[in-house]
């Protein structure tokens, strides 16, 4: 066979291939987009800032997570930003100044998330999820993962934790994080493709609660998030990208939790497509949980 011959059928293979990618990417993003799960993060700060007895579990740990966020972030700068820039500028050129900056505030994001999610925030989050359903008149579900009291505003009726919290910021996480790191050293794409990776891993996680609360087995979770990948991804991205930003990274991780919730009562009360059409073996998986 000769070399042109190879070279075209290389080619040809390549283009086949970039097709069928592009044509995933593209049911991908119609499925996002049709879901409108990207706006449960937007929803989650309207919901918080519009209803003040959401705000306790937020208020009683504002100051030692700022503190937090602020040395974290201060830290990196100072300490990383020179050495990272000075990489940078050699693939991104000009661009580097952007890229470090959204490097860093990512690096940030995630070692407050880890943690304050570990030492500072679980029980805050656990009780803002909770309380976000029980305002949203989700009770069955919630009773099934802890007491409810009779009377007063959503947090205050909120009892004994009956099955475990969530989940500790995950070992795997952080591994995944750092190994996709490098992607940022490709100008511009790579940075984008860093942020779709670590909200693709956020997506996945947010309804960790609501799956608890609802009993399913992990291979339901995992058929669950596996037909609606696109909606998580979306959501996670956006909910990423708040999370980046400095010194309100900790309002925006209770307001995306808040996000969460109410985008689990509309599946619960079934006011999304998501509980619409879906695979029978999920139907049959959700119905055995309940």
């Amino acid at each position: 066979m000769s070399s042109s011959g190879v070279v075209d059928r290389v080619q040809a293979k390549a283009q086949e291939v970039a097709k069928e990618d592009y044509e995933k990417a593209k049911a991908l993003l119609s499925a996002a987009s049709k879901s409108g799960a990207y706006l449960y993060p937007v929803r989650g700060i309207i919901y918080f800032c519009t209803h003040r007895e959401l705000w306790k579990p937020f208020t009683s740990r504002i100051m030692p997570t700022i503190g937090l966020t602020a040395a974290v972030t201060a830290g990196m700068f100072f300490f990383t930003y020179l050495p990272q820039l000075a990489i940078l500028v050699f693939v991104n050129g000009p661009l580097a100044v952007f890229t470090t900056t959204l490097l860093i505030l990512n690096e940030s994001s995630m070692i407050v998330n880890v943690i304050s999610r570990n030492f500072f925030l679980q029980d805050a989050l656990l009780d803002i999820f909770d309380g976000t359903l029980v305002s949203k008149n989700a009770t069955g579900v919630v009773s099934e993962g802890r007491q409810l009291k009779s009377g007063g505003d959503p947090i205050s009726r909120l009892g004994k934790v009956l099955k475990n919290p969530f989940k500790k910021y995950s070992p795997k996480a952080l591994v995944r994080y750092v190994m996709y790191l490098p992607l940022n050293f490709i100008p511009v794409v790579g940075t984008i493709i860093f942020i779709l990776v670590q909200g693709r891993t956020r997506g996945t996680s947010v309804h960790d609660r609501y799956f608890q609360l609802k009993g399913w087995s992990s291979a339901q979770q995992q058929d669950w998030l596996e037909h609606h990948k696109a909606p998580y991804t979306s959501f996670g991205v956006i909910a990423t990208l708040l999370e980046m930003v400095p010194g309100i990274s900790m309002f925006f991780a209770f307001t995306n939790t808040v996000g969460a919730a109410l985008w689990a009562a509309d599946i619960e009360q079934k006011n999304t497509d998501m509980t619409t059409g879906t695979a029978p073996n999920l139907r049959d998986s959700a119905k055995k949980a309940e």
